[in-house]
């Protein structure tokens, strides 16, 4: 019969190693550029955010359709 800490290690053992299917699986792909453009838009969204909200922090109506044509026309400039 074998014993709980027999079990345990042979469970952490096929913990650590990896199955084939992590070998072939594709190596991590590498994160994209963030442009000047999408930092200046992210910074104006965020900056305007709390215009188009109320007091809750809920959208008002409309309100992130607005938000974001606010944050494009600050962004292009």
């Amino acid at each position: 019969m074998t014993s709980i800490d027999d079990i345990i290690r042979l469970l952490e053992a096929a913990k650590n190693t990896p199955t084939e299917s992590m070998e072939t699986a594709a190596p991590k792909k590498k994160k994209r550029k963030v442009s000047g453009y999408q930092k200046r838009y992210g910074a104006a969204f965020k900056k305007l955010a709390p215009k188009y909200k109320t007091k809750a922090g809920k959208w008002k109506k409309d309100g992130f359709k607005r938000c974001a044509a606010a944050a494009r026309k600050v962004a292009k400039r």
